[in-house]
């Protein structure tokens, strides 16, 4: 069973605000004794069969998804606990659940290995058919493990990255990452003090230092994880770099890494920058006043060769938000975008593009969590048009519809679009 004390419990932070309302502490800068930077001893019963088996994820916050082909790979996070009280559950490690994009259709996967432990606030991305998860928060504080697990294989076998060169970073979570030239580059997050041969500045959480709690705090370092020689690295980088931050988003568009938002003290920051991958120099673009606010725990994606979808996040007001933008690299604009998901706010969720232009947000948060209710964590996957379907999406569409008047023909098409088609007939019966 997954401690039900850790990144997950909130009693510390109903407590704070009791003592005074001026005073934030929140699920992004949690307070925590101490911390390993091994595998903790978890048993391989994790209580994850203890729940009957759904067809859907439970709902969460604070888990990894990425996409992978025709289908959405999902992993982590935490939930409401069943019992009465202000207790959080970690979702079970060994649990990957599979959006088919194809037939609409999730399945739940079981992996083994070396399993991580289980968390909240990790970095997850896919590179050739691999998932790749670093750091993130369990029961007993951060960690900067890497884990990696082949997502085409017949059985998911995890790995843990042991041998890996070079100075790593610090334990952390609620970092984000870009990936390039079969390297992935890590920036920012909350997590322990920086050793001194960390390049980047770290800013102490003097709410973190309280009682006997190890201190942590916010950074703007980059490290570089480089997949060929398996070594970290830290880059020189130029220019003015951004503050330092946690649960900001970040969007690779070519050699180009771009982060917006996140959260530095008590402000929740709407700027934007991106570092160039190859020169590492740094530049900041101005963000118009009409732009999107300032905001943490957002989502922010590429959906084309120069267009990034920014949806949801959390206020220094504590608003949960529901506005989605597009932002424009070649014009430096960002357009607001109309959808029908503006009852559904949500905050700590996921964002996965499709093979059809349509960005999949699944779980997160709907309401404060700084608030004394309950948290509403969501299961729920909202689906954003961003882009023309395409001619192959159109006709797919007309003929699943019209299955019955034209299956005569259904011999003449080629292999791989028949099997899409009966991918999508198994998803509308």
């Amino acid at each position: 069973m997954a401690d039900q004390g850790g990144d997950g419990n909130l009693q510390d932070v109903r407590e704070e605000l009791d003592e005074s309302e001026d005073e934030e502490e929140s699920d992004e800068e949690r307070n925590f004794g101490w911390h390993e930077q091994e595998e903790l001893d978890w048993s391989e019963d994790d209580g994850a069969d203890l729940e009957p088996i759904s067809d859907t994820p439970a709902e969460r916050s604070g888990h990894i998804a990425v996409v992978d082909r025709n289908c959405i790979y999902v992993w982590g996070g935490y939930k409401n606990a069943e019992a009465p009280g202000f207790f959080d559950l970690y979702l079970p490690r060994h649990e990957i659940w599979i959006y088919n994009l194809e037939t609409g259709k999730w399945r739940r996967q079981l992996s083994g290995g070396d399993l991580p432990n289980p968390m909240s606030g990790s970095c997850g991305v896919c590179v050739e058919g691999i998932l790749y998860l670093f750091g993130g928060h369990h029961a007993r504080g951060n960690t900067n493990l890497v884990y990696r697990l082949p997502l085409r294989a017949s059985d998911f076998h995890w790995e843990r990255m042991k041998d890996l060169k070079g100075l790593a970073p610090t334990c952390k979570d609620k970092l984000g990452c870009w990936v390039y030239m079969n390297r992935l580059v890590y920036f920012g997050g909350y997590g322990y003090e920086a050793e001194a041969d960390h390049r980047g500045t770290f800013e102490i959480d003097e709410n973190s230092l309280m009682g006997n709690h190890q201190g942590r705090g916010w950074n703007n370092h980059v490290h570089i994880l480089n997949l060929e020689t398996s070594s970290w690295s830290q880059p020189i980088t130029k220019g003015n770099a951004p503050t330092p931050r946690a649960a900001h988003a970040c969007a690779t568009m070519g050699n180009r890494g771009y982060v917006f938002g996140g959260r530095y003290m008590d402000h929740r920051l709407n700027d934007l920058y991106y570092i160039n991958m190859d020169t590492w120099e740094w530049t900041e673009m101005s963000v118009p006043q009409h732009g999107p606010v300032g905001r943490s725990w957002h989502s922010f994606i590429p959906v084309s060769s120069d267009h990034i979808f920014l949806f949801g996040g959390f206020t220094t007001n504590r608003e949960t938000l529901s506005d989605a933008w597009l932002y424009c690299e070649t014009t430096n604009e960002w357009k607001q975008l109309k959808h029908n998901h503006k009852k559904s706010p949500r905050l700590w969720h996921t964002a996965c593009l499709g093979p059809d232009g349509e960005v999949f947000v699944f779980g997160g948060c709907a309401n404060n969590l700084l608030s004394h209710q309950q948290a509403s964590h969501s299961n729920e996957l909202l689906i954003f048009t961003v882009q023309p379907k395409s001619l192959l999406r159109c006709c797919t569409e007309v003929v699943v519809q019209h299955k019955h008047q034209l299956e005569s023909m259904f011999d003449c098409l080629p292999k791989h679009l028949l099997h899409s088609l009966q991918q999508r007939f198994s998803s509308s019966t």
